[in-house]
C-alpha cells in the first residue's frame, strides 16, 4: 500500500470474534476500526462482519440503529466480507433462522444456519480455492453455516469434497462459512481489501 493512505475499514463489533478480524486487517496494513453505530459506519470504506451468533447480531444491529444504514451501504456497493455468522447476515435467504430473524442481505444465496451441528461438530479441512491459487487453504469450521443455493448473481469460490458450497463472491461482497481469521492464511482478507476502491 505504499504511496497511498491505508483504507479505513470497519469490523462490525456488536458481538462475536471481531477483535481477531481487527488484528488481521491491521497486520495487512489497513486502518481497521470497530463499528457499533451508524456514525462509525459512515467513516469506513468497507466492512467485515465476523463470526458469532447471527440472531444476536441481528437484534443488536437493529437496537443500535445500524441495520438499515448497513443495508443501504451494501445496496450502494460498499465492499463487505462476512465469515460464518457474517455470511448468514449477508445472505438474502436463511434456512433454520429463528422466528423474526432478519439479515442485511446482498448475497444472492440461500444459507442454512448451523448446518454441521453444534460446537462439538466443528472441524477443520483443506480447501482448494482456484480464485486464490495455491496452496490449499486450511479452513476452520465452528458451528458453521453452509450455502445451499447460489443464485445467478453470485459465484461459488470453494466447496467441500461432498460438493457443499462454503465460500461465495458477488461483486464486492464476499462470504465464507469458515474462519480464516483464526489461521495464519489471510488471502480472503486480502481479497476483501483489494475490492475497496475497485
Amino acid at each position: 500500500m505504499a504511496g497511498r493512505a491505508a483504507p479505513k475499514v470497519g469490523v462490525l463489533a456488536l458481538q462475536g470474534d471481531f477483535r481477531e478480524h481487527l488484528l488481521v486487517l491491521r497486520e495487512l496494513g489497513a486502518d481497521a476500526v470497530p463499528v457499533r453505530r451508524a456514525a462509525e459506519l459512515d467513516e469506513v470504506a468497507g466492512l467485515v462482519i465476523p463470526g458469532g451468533e447471527s440472531s444476536v447480531m441481528d437484534k443488536l444491529s437493529r437496537a443500535f440503529g445500524l441495520a438499515e444504514p448497513l443495508k443501504q451501504r451494501i445496496a450502494d456497493g460498499m465492499p463487505v466480507y462476512g465469515t460464518c455468522a457474517g455470511l448468514i447476515m449477508l445472505a438474502d435467504t436463511v434456512r433454520d433462522a429463528i422466528a423474526g430473524q432478519q439479515t442485511f442481505g446482498g448475497l444472492d444465496v440461500v444459507v442454512r444456519r448451523n448446518a454441521f451441528g453444534n460446537q462439538n461438530d466443528s472441524f477443520e479441512t483443506d480447501l482448494d480455492i482456484p480464485a486464490l491459487g495455491d496452496p490449499p487453504m486450511h479452513a476452520v469450521f465452528i458451528r458453521a453455516p453452509v450455502i445451499e443455493e447460489v443464485g445467478p448473481a453470485a459465484r461459488a469460490l470453494a466447496t467441500l469434497d461432498d460438493g457443499r458450497v462454503v465460500a461465495v463472491e458477488q461483486g464486492v461482497l464476499l462470504g465464507t462459512a469458515f474462519h480464516p481469521e483464526v489461521t495464519d492464511d489471510y488471502r480472503f482478507h486480502e481479497r476483501f481489501l483489494g475490492s475497496i476502491g475497485r
